[in-house]
């Protein structure tokens, strides 16, 4: 007969196990990589479209499609992602899809969530995911959105910009990639950041803001 001392370390067995898988933490934006997930196992997206990927600039481009009606958009932006987060979730969010162009809006969270980053560290950051989208296509053109002026952020403003030249010069040295400059025309004639075209966390952008995204962007899209 087993002792009731067995029964209970037996019980504390199991327990210590089930116990500690209730305590595993998704993943941060997991959510919605599963949401992508799930979608993509009802409709893959067709390939030679234009793949969108990045943090919540992006993802609350929710019409985009509408500001570019002649060109495939393909929008995976998720939550307020960072470049560590793109390349940790890389075969859910890019290397699916083989697309024709890679369009890259990502970077500002970097120093967001951390003040004493580096610039070299967020280039390097961006290196290194460029060298994973080379490894898996070496077709597709990429393309980064440079880093916005966000209100919010000045105290970050100077390491954007030159994280934003770290990005342009590095892709400068490689074939089939382009560089576009959000930051410069989200400024007013009086050097001024522009407000009316922020939401009311001076962060995310309205409708005005992504027209000029719209303007900016259309040139460097790739058609059929």
């Amino acid at each position: 007969m087993i002792k009731r001392s067995s029964f209970l370390v037996i019980a504390l067995l199991i327990a210590i196990p089930c116990a500690l898988v209730g305590q595993v933490k998704e993943p941060p934006f997991w959510n919605e990589i599963k949401a992508f997930k799930k979608s993509d196992s009802l409709h893959l997206p067709p390939p030679n479209q234009i793949l969108f990927v990045g943090s919540s600039s992006f993802t609350f481009w929710k019409d985009v499609q509408n500001y570019f009606p002649d060109y495939p958009i393909l929008n995976r932006g998720f939550g307020g992602s960072t470049l560590v987060d793109l390349i940790f979730y890389f075969d859910a969010v890019i290397k699916p899809y083989h697309p024709r162009q890679i369009v890259i809006y990502c970077g500002e969270n970097d120093f967001a969530y951390n003040e004493l980053l580096g610039v070299d560290s967020v280039v390097n950051r961006f290196t290194h995911l460029f060298s994973m989208i080379r490894a898996n296509d070496k077709n597709a053109r990429i393309t980064y959105v440079s880093m916005k002026p966000s209100p919010s952020r000045r105290a970050l403003l100077k390491k954007y910009n030159e994280a934003n030249r770290g990005i342009k010069k590095f892709l400068e040295r490689h074939k089939s990639t382009s560089y576009i400059d959000v930051y410069h025309p989200m400024y007013d004639l009086g050097g001024t950041i522009r407000k009316d075209i922020f939401l009311k966390d001076s962060l995310h952008m309205n409708a005005k803001g992504y027209v000029i995204w719209q303007k900016e962007m259309k040139p460097y899209l790739l058609k059929k």
